[in-house]
């Protein structure tokens, strides 16, 4: 699912309301694409950069929010955020922060090929790490990531009170994250989740009370 929208400009399936200096907007972007030319589960492991692509789409987005009211930019410490978060930041005049609880959820595949009918998936001594997917029983429980994710959206807001920040994160945080706000079950179908590279979710307060949201993808697909 694609919705072209300019952050700001409504949520995909709420309306924030009327606008005003006590309104706060935090976009929470997913990183552009990773080089991994060797299509393995990358995780949390160190040393994956952002592809050619992947540069352009971080470019591309920092183009769309230059003209945004934003104060501050934070991201995973995971180098593909911060380099998707570098050319919003330098656009903008801003340093990139790094918040630590927007990183990357944990995985006992992390560092293997995890490919329908390859990989570690295909050796039965793996298949007890599947038995639960709604906690889910390979990683990090769903409601962990949520109140870390949370939380960061939260600081987020307070450093930028009456403006608008972006955090940069990864997709299932974000997806979790997402779902959390809304009121939707946290535990979901890969393939249905409305995160894809480079998007921008957007969540909107007054004050500190969550109002709204919406979904771009800036730099296309």
């Amino acid at each position: 699912m694609t919705t072209n929208q300019t952050p700001g400009a409504g949520g995909t399936n709420q309306t924030p309301g009327a606008g005003g200096t006590n309104q706060t907007i935090v976009h929470v972007m997913r990183h552009g694409e990773v080089h991994n030319p060797d299509k393995i589960l990358y995780g949390r492991l160190p040393d994956y950069h952002l592809s050619e692509r992947g540069r352009a789409q971080a470019q591309a987005v920092a183009d769309w929010l230059v003209s945004r009211d934003i104060v501050y930019v934070v991201a995973s410490p995971l180098e593909r955020a911060q380099e998707t978060a570098a050319p919003i930041a330098a656009g903008l005049g801003l340093s990139v922060d790094t918040d630590d609880e927007l990183i990357e959820s944990s995985n006992i595949f992390q560092g293997q090929r995890v490919s329908p009918g390859d990989g570690a998936l295909r050796d039965p001594r793996n298949w007890w790490h599947l038995r639960n997917p709604r906690t889910p029983s390979w990683g990090e429980p769903y409601r962990e990531i949520a109140e870390r994710m949370t939380g960061a959206v939260h600081r987020a807001r307070e450093k930028a009170a009456g403006h608008e920040a972006v955090c940069v994160s990864h997709q299932l945080p974000v997806e979790t994250l997402r779902r959390a706000m809304t009121g939707q079950p946290l535990h979901h179908f890969p393939t249905r989740r409305l995160c894809n590279l480079a998007s921008v979710t957007s969540f909107y307060f007054h004050g500190d009370t969550y109002v709204g949201w919406g979904y771009a993808e800036l730099a296309g697909q």
